[in-house]
């Protein structure tokens, strides 16, 4: 299966993006809900959320957020983090 079939069969819903210019360079921080695509007329899939850090020591990152609110705030954290505001912020359990 290809990684084009994958995203056509998930639902993304964006929740913050933000971009971080340093010295090293651009840093990209997105924050979204993943969801199997529905099924059936009202289908009621679960919802993921993520979010995910591209530019910082040439790798990605992320972290696994359990509720929209907890995406919210964990996308600040992560902000904080990388503008040493902050602590490394610690994903919520599964």
């Amino acid at each position: 299966m290809g990684a084009q079939t994958v995203l056509d069969q998930m639902t993304l819903y964006p929740v913050a993006d933000d971009v971080l210019f340093a010295p090293g360079g651009r840093v990209v921080i997105r924050t979204y809900g993943v969801a199997s695509a529905a099924t059936g007329e009202g289908a009621h899939t679960p919802v993921s959320y993520r979010t995910w850090v591209t530019g910082v020591r040439d790798q990605p990152r992320y972290w696994r957020w359990g509720h929209f609110e907890d995406a919210c705030h964990g996308h600040r954290k992560v902000l904080e983090w990388l503008t040493g505001r902050g602590p490394q912020p610690v994903a919520a359990a599964a």
